[in-house]
């Protein structure tokens, strides 16, 4: 393995001892280990102390490149570094299962994935060797771990000698090193589906051998590790795919059944630690896209699983029958409850399209409403009329100009009938299609348009993400306000809702900020839960906009209204607010440690961090610690009095 070698950005960090935790594992060549994997794993474990230059000889590389069985050993770890003198990270070699090692990048600090996705633990960029006759490295990892990875890659095995590399997907967390590897293994056949390899040739940026897969196409690496390809487009990039090695019935699916949650242990701990992060990835990636959860895997109902070898987070052995069974429960489960569905295109790999389109689905999706991302390159036309006749909400982010996507959108404008409820957005690529131009096109098909064309005046920040996401709750709230009335009204009986409504509760607004993106509401149910530590709960609808700046180790203020004077600010809060817009308008407040606004008219004001969520019908019960408190005024808090329960 290469020597570490020190940049600007890069340095280890204090307490850590440079080659007393980075170790390989010394291999058995003399013994083969024939035992099924469970018996691999109670192996004696080996270790030796990392050579200070790389190992250059092609003897070695060869021996190891065929050597089929691997003794079991502890899991290696490299010194920590500090990634742009802050963030903590660390890579990890473990073996998995019979002939299979991991590399897993571990992202002790990141603690956030795009605007809404909160991280509370971290995450890990889980990479796999898998030596047969053949070599085939799945996936790589993230830019940021370039050093790191490198030097465990090279540490394991001479990069030379691999014959194949599987990128289950193009996110540049997966796939961001892929160009790095191609570099040292020149001769490698990069494997994946037609919309990965295409999207792969604009990342590299160089000629590479490809071979493109289609469902269920084998490929033979020798001594038993027959590889079966699945295509599951949409969990959670159109490019996913799905590997099957059928010695060792290790399932590789990227992101799918993974979850944000770095630590040491290579394999999935209790369910107790990881429940609450495997749901709420579930909710974040995945549920949208659940009738393509179903389908993946219905595509896998023949194959033996018993390791699930995922791209975030620990590697699935204990647990895999539960956890799998959850993902199809849910998926069930939210395509039962949908009341309505959208289909939002995208151009994949043009301008901020496909992030501005994840911004909207997020937002649609908060609705209760089915999401399907279809991307405008890879459609047919077949394809996209038939999408555009089985869904009720049609979302277009403008494609480029003077191309084939271009055309197709002309298509799906003409097929689009009166009762679609229709929202038009700038992808800001550098050559949109004009969206008022569309929006009108629209018009004049007699579909609906609710909100108008949204613009993007400069690379997306938060308060553009935030503009996006809104916007499409608000569509998803066009598509379902009918049926939910009716359903509040059938939700209980008149007495009960009667009985019930004589609950009372404060008046606050719980007011919060991201970046340039800030967000209010008036909240009324909240109630203190815990002494030590101090904290309390409020219940958040699922479709607020504020939701999304109270995920897990995010940061809030709950403003406590006066009980005199307290109807001019809570009419402000209660008005309903064009997407993106600025709720602070004409109020006056001042932010706290953390940036979240104070309300100057609050009696009082506690600052606050979310330390978990429980997931209501509904509504998010979130829980969360104070962290300071001030009294602005010797004054009560305003009460709140219902006369029934099926309304605020």
């Amino acid at each position: 393995m290469a020597a570490l070698i020190r940049c600007p950005t890069l340095k280890a960090v204090p307490g850590t001892v440079p080659g007393t935790q980075n170790k390989l594992r010394a291999r058995s060549h003399a013994s083969a280990v024939s035992s099924a994997s469970s018996s691999a794993r109670r192996s004696s474990n080996v270790t030796c102390s990392l050579p200070n230059k790389p190992r250059d000889t092609r003897t070695q590389a060869a021996s190891n490149k065929h050597t089929v069985n691997v003794v079991a050993a502890a899991p290696v770890l490299s010194e920590k570094i500090l990634w742009k003198g802050e963030k903590k990270i660390q890579t990890q070699v473990s073996h998995v299962t019979d002939d299979t090692t991991t590399i897993r990048s571990l992202d002790w600090d990141r603690d956030r994935f795009d605007i809404e996705f909160g991280l509370q633990e971290g995450t890990t960029y889980n990479s796999f060797i898998i030596r047969g006759e053949k070599v085939a490295l799945i996936d790589a990892s993230h830019e940021k771990f370039r050093q790191l990875y490198m030097a465990a890659l090279t540490g394991e095995i001479d990069p030379s000698t691999i014959d194949y590399i599987v990128v289950t997907h193009t996110e540049p967390d997966h796939s961001g090193l892929v160009g790095a590897v191609l570099d040292l293994a020149p001769d490698a056949t990069v494997i994946g589906s037609k919309v990965c390899l295409q999207f792969l040739e604009n990342l590299v940026h160089k000629p590479f051998n490809k071979m493109i897969v289609k469902n269920e196409d084998k490929l033979d690496l020798g001594n038993g590790h027959e590889l079966t390809f699945i295509m599951a487009p949409n969990l959670h990039w159109p490019d996913t795919i799905f590997t099957h090695d059928a010695k060792t019935n290790t399932l590789f699916t990227c992101d799918a059944f993974g979850m944000h949650y770095c630590s040491e242990e290579v394999f999935d701990p209790p369910m107790h630690k990881i429940a609450e992060h495997y749901s709420f990835y579930y909710e974040c990636l995945m549920k949208a896209n659940a009738r393509s959860v179903l389908t993946a895997m219905r595509k896998c109902e023949g194959l033996t699983i018993e390791t699930i070898a995922t791209g975030h987070g620990p590697i699935l052995r204990e647990h895999v029958p539960v956890l799998m069974e959850r993902y199809k429960d849910w998926s069930d489960a939210a395509l039962a409850k949908a009341p309505a569905s959208c289909a939002i295109f995208y151009t994949e790999g043009y301008g901020y399209s496909k992030q501005l389109a994840q911004a909207l689905e997020r937002g649609v999706t908060k609705t209760g409403v089915e999401v399907e991302l279809l991307d405008l390159s890879n459609l047919d036309t077949q394809e996209m009329v038939e999408a555009v006749g089985s869904h009720g909400g049609i979302i277009v982010l403008s494609p480029p100009s003077k191309t084939i996507m271009a055309d197709r959108v002309a298509t799906l404008v003409a097929s689009v009938g009166s009762k679609k409820q229709v929202l038009v957005a700038e992808s800001y690529g550098g050559s949109d299609e004009p969206v008022d131009t569309l929006n009108s096109a629209f018009r004049d098909q007699n579909a609906i348009v609710p909100i108008q064309p949204l613009k993007v005046k400069e690379a997306p920040t938060e308060a553009v993400l935030q503009l996006y996401e809104e916007s499409g709750t608000d569509l998803g709230q066009a598509l379902t306000t009918k049926e939910k009335i009716v359903k509040l009204k059938d939700a209980m009986p008149p007495e009960m809702a009667k009985a019930l409504g004589k609950l009372s509760g404060g008046l606050y607004v719980v007011s919060a900020c991201k970046g340039t993106a800030k967000s209010a509401m008036i909240a009324s149910w909240v109630s203190q839960a815990s002494f030590e530590p101090l904290g309390f709960t409020v219940a958040v609808a699922k479709d607020r906009a504020i939701e999304a700046f109270m995920q897990t180790g995010d940061t809030f203020v709950l403003n406590c209204l006066p009980e005199e004077g307290y109807q001019p600010i809570m009419k402000h809060f209660l008005t309903r607010f064009p997407p993106g817009a600025d709720r602070f308008q004409g109020v006056e407040w001042g932010p706290n440690e953390n940036g979240d606004p104070v309300l100057d008219q609050a009696v009082a004001h506690v600052s606050c961090k979310v330390v978990s969520r429980m997931e209501a019908i509904d509504h998010w019960v979130v829980y969360s610690e104070v962290v300071s408190g001030t009294i602005h005024k010797d004054e009560r808090t305003a009460t709140h009095l219902r006369k029934v329960a099926t309304y605020y």
